[in-house]
């Protein structure tokens, strides 16, 4: 029997946690809607990810496959969601999500150029904090604890993106001292959050057997992790936070399933 390699397993799940598979409608839970919710972060710094990648062609055909999978998946989600009636305040912070994409829509859309890469990751600013303001929201209508572990589960996989995309204008050469500032804080927060969610009561064991394989691919991450001596290897960077994303997608969803 031929053995499938790591490498296309991996590929085999990325495929499937960004391209939206049809099925008949039905009503999300909480749980599910903070996950989803929470997911929309992720993807706003997926897509400047994939922008910085291609404009470097670094593994092109990949990215842009990946940009257009995950443009997709965050209008198909945000239709999804606007349908999800909680309370006015979500209706009204999905509405100010919905006026932040199409500009960033457009401009993420277009042919990757250095010149227009900080624009790009501005107007993903805007829509990423929009965005978390909705899982805020969520968290606090559903009123518990499992609420709160989606959020910061789900968050965790936004960080991953984060921290590949502000490694990606690191290596294309923009020098503002944000960029630096902000990869230090996301792998801070990543991992205090990781230390959360393993000390958290509510877990069952698979989830922590899970995190335990976080943990390990964190760690390994966390080896090569330095963006002062001016080595980039974006590649091995990108499959590394992927991982880590794939791995945070299954337990944010493992979490909410509890709720």
């Amino acid at each position: 029997m031929r053995r499938v390699s790591a490498k296309t397993i991996l590929l085999v799940l990325l495929a499937l946690l960004f391209i939206p598979v049809q099925a008949p409608a039905v009503e999300l839970s909480m749980g599910e809607a903070i996950n989803k919710a929470g997911r929309q972060r992720m993807l706003t710094q997926r897509i400047i990810k994939t922008y910085c990648q291609m404009g470097q062609d670094i593994r092109y055909r990949i990215a842009k496959k990946q940009r257009k999978a995950s443009l997709d998946l965050f209008a198909a989600q945000l239709a999804e969601l606007k349908k999800f009636k909680v309370n006015s305040s979500v209706t009204q912070a999905l509405a100010q999500v919905s006026t932040l994409w199409t500009p960033f829509y457009q401009l993420a859309v277009g042919k990757p150029n250095r010149a227009s890469a900080e624009a790009v990751r501005q107007a993903g600013e805007e829509l990423l904090n929009a965005s978390h303001r909705v899982v805020v929201l969520l968290e606090t209508a559903s009123g518990t604890s499992t609420g709160k572990l989606v959020n910061m589960a789900g968050r965790q996989r936004m960080l991953s993106q984060r921290m590949a995309n502000l490694y990606m204008l690191r290596s294309w050469k923009f020098q503002h001292p944000i960029y630096e500032s902000d990869y230090k804080k996301a792998v801070a927060d990543f991992d205090s959050a990781l230390l959360q969610l393993r000390t958290a009561p509510e877990n069952t064991p698979k989830i922590d057997q899970a995190l335990t394989g976080v943990k390990g691919q964190w760690d390994l991450f966390s080896l090569g992790n330095n963006l002062e001596d001016g080595k980039f290897v974006p590649s091995l960077v990108i499959r590394s936070l992927d991982k880590i994303l794939v791995s945070m997608n299954k337990i944010t969803g493992m979490y909410a399933a509890l709720m």
